[in-house]
């Protein structure tokens, strides 16, 4: 061992394997360094931050409600849900949504029932600002609406484009951020802890002087020096703020550190018990659920998610979990967050919408959701065990601790038929929660027909996917597909030949192609179809059965890559015919990539 300073190291008396271990150790603690950039490294383990410690002796917040909660009739006590699947989650590779499908998305937010819709990063393109804009402006100004909002860096115009898009909104809310951590004050602010308390003052007040809801966000705040982040916090909720928001924006803290952090927060920071504590988290160590929950019993009244836990990364803390934990779990969280002063519902979320909630985004993002996951996964509520089917058949609660039915999920699996007339597809419309117009559903129920006419049985997921191609999907692309033909066999070289109209120029274009297979044959066809799109990369091609049968509808969802700008496109496509719903995936991402060419790539909130 090496001394790069003169330091003595006393040792015990000691022999063999303890004294080696002995003179390791006492090296290893008197070399390391007790300040700078590497100070508490031992061993290749780096502290990022002091842990707050916090008094958990602490009662429970005593929120007063606010105009929205006395606008909507809500609990002012209750677990607030804070949805950011339209901005956080969209902002995953290849997630990217159009105006009309986040609309779409917003809507099923409203009728789940969230508190808070973020609806995007207005600065980030002109198209993130038109949805927001729309959002704000139709789902804003229903029936008993959420809340608004949209992300500002602290930058005045951020700001100022933010508050144009959300005001059509009846509770419009800015967002607004900047780092709190040393890492990202030094290396990518580029800020003094000085300059950056004087932005949230600023920045916080010019968000206020446009809206009376103003959250902020202390980026990157579980790696924070919680003295320099009570101060932080102070300084914003002196300037107006209403609720603040303590991002783990890297996924790096436990929930033991996480609900100390709250307690800490609760007592240190001036006027906190006038606001809405609020968190966020991403799931880079698989724990932004049990964090969030852990910072609700500290305190937290505000839980920022999505759905099915998309978003950067390893994504964020998923909201369905995040419900099902705290409904199911009752007994624990009443009294350990609220102690016997419980509210009357701990969330407003209706469950009963959750899984077709999850089935939308999943629709339209193309994230799929892997059979295991909880709550929404397909194996969630199946068991193959012997011993788990005799327990469930004698009673359910022997292996299930929650029903499937409370999430949306019914045994009600009665089939429509080719004979089947629009009143009994508009009623099981209706069931299912799809809300139409005369025009919607003329054009749902001719869909209906045709899929009859292949298939002798439509499920409730054939209808489900029905209305996202006919409804949900329905935006008028400028390629669209005319005609297909595809011939292929043991000892044929595949070939497809395929028949594409331009919206645009009003022409139709016919062309053949070969492939390695009737798939490959058919994508090569519409590259050559179309101009300026032979390079893109397909990076992903699933299909998936939306039912059992032979018969059944398929559904395909691809990933092409533009090699020009990098950015990833998604697309859909289902039909009996999988080949033909290839084809229709395919199309429409390329639709995608073409309707993005020509535009400025959208900013990123953190990066950009």
């Amino acid at each position: 061992l090496r001394a790069t300073s003169p330091r003595t190291i006393n040792m015990p008396r000691a022999s063999g394997p303890a004294l080696q271990f002995l003179v390791l150790t006492a090296a290893v603690a008197a070399f390391a360094p007790r300040s700078g950039p590497r100070a508490g490294k031992v061993l290749g383990v780096q502290r990022q931050s002091p842990i707050a410690r916090g008094d958990e002796s602490l009662p429970p917040p005593e929120p007063q409600p606010t105009a929205h909660d006395l606008a909507t009739g809500r609990d002012p006590r209750r677990i607030k849900i804070f949805d950011t699947t339209l901005r956080d989650g969209e902002q995953s590779p290849g997630c990217s949504l159009r105006a009309a499908e986040k609309i779409r998305v917003a809507k099923q937010l409203a009728l789940l029932g969230v508190d808070v819709i973020e609806a995007g990063f207005p600065i980030a393109s002109p198209g993130d600002f038109e949805a927001v804009k729309q959002i704000a402006e139709v789902v804003g100004t229903g029936v008993d609406p959420p809340i608004i909002c949209g992300l500002a860096r602290a930058l005045p115009k951020d700001i100022e484009l933010c508050a144009e898009a959300v005001k059509g909104a009846r509770f419009p809310r800015i967002h607004t951020f900047v780092s709190a951590s040393d890492i990202h004050m030094e290396r990518r602010l580029r800020k003094s802890r000085s300059e950056v308390l004087d932005i949230t003052s600023e920045m916080v007040a010019y968000a206020k002087s446009f809206v009376d809801d103003v959250e902020f966000s202390g980026e990157d705040a579980l790696r924070s020096d919680p003295e320099f982040l009570y101060e932080v916090y102070s300084r914003a909720i002196e300037a107006g703020a209403t609720t603040i928001n303590v991002p783990d924006t890297v996924g790096y803290t436990t929930p033991e550190e996480f609900k100390k952090l709250i307690l800490g927060l609760r007592q240190n920071v001036r006027g906190i018990e006038d606001v809405t504590i609020s968190v966020h988290g991403h799931n880079d160590l698989g724990l932004a659920v049990s964090n969030f929950l852990a910072a609700v019993e500290g305190g937290a009244r505000q839980m920022e998610c999505t759905i099915n836990g998309i978003g950067e990364r390893a994504g964020n803390a998923a909201l369905e979990e995040l419900v099902m934990a705290l409904h199911v779990r009752q007994d624990h969280y009443m009294d350990k967050a609220y102690r016997g002063n419980a509210p009357s519902s701990i969330t407003n979320i209706r469950k009963e919408e959750i899984a077709k909630t999850s089935r939308l985004v999943t629709t339209l993002t193309g994230m799929m959701v892997q059979p295991n996951k909880a709550i929404v996964g397909a194996n969630a509520f199946a068991h193959e065990s012997g011993i788990h089917q005799d327990g469930v058949l004698k009673h359910r609660q022997t292996y299930e601790i929650m029903d499937a039915s409370s999430i949306g999920l019914t045994d009600n699996n009665i089939v429509l038929g080719k004979h089947s007339g629009r009143h009994a597809f508009r009623t099981r419309m209706q069931e299912l929660g799809y809300a139409m117009d005369a025009d919607e559903l003329s054009r749902a129920f001719l869909r209906f027909k045709e899929l009859a006419d292949k298939k002798k049985e439509i499920t409730n997921r054939d209808l489900e996917s029905i209305v996202k191609d006919e409804l949900l999907l329905n935006i008028k692309d400028r390629y669209q597909l005319v005609h297909l033909q595809v011939s292929c066999g043991n000892g044929q070289i595949p070939t497809a030949t395929i028949q594409i109209f331009d919206e645009d120029k009003g022409i139709e274009t016919l062309k053949a192609s070969t492939g390695t297979g009737p798939v490959d044959a058919v994508f090569c066809a519409i590259c050559e179809a179309i101009d300026g799109v032979d390079d893109v990369d397909l990076l992903e091609y699933s299909v998936n059965s939306v039912t059992a049968g032979i018969d059944a509808l398929g559904e395909v969802t691809v990933r092409l890559q533009d090699k020009d700008s990098g950015r990833i496109f998604y697309g859909r496509g289902a039909d009996t015919d999988i080949v033909t719903a290839s084809a229709q995936a395919y199309l429409s991402a390329v639709n995608r990539v073409c309707d993005a060419r020509g535009t400025v790539r959208p900013r990123h909130p953190q990066y950009d």
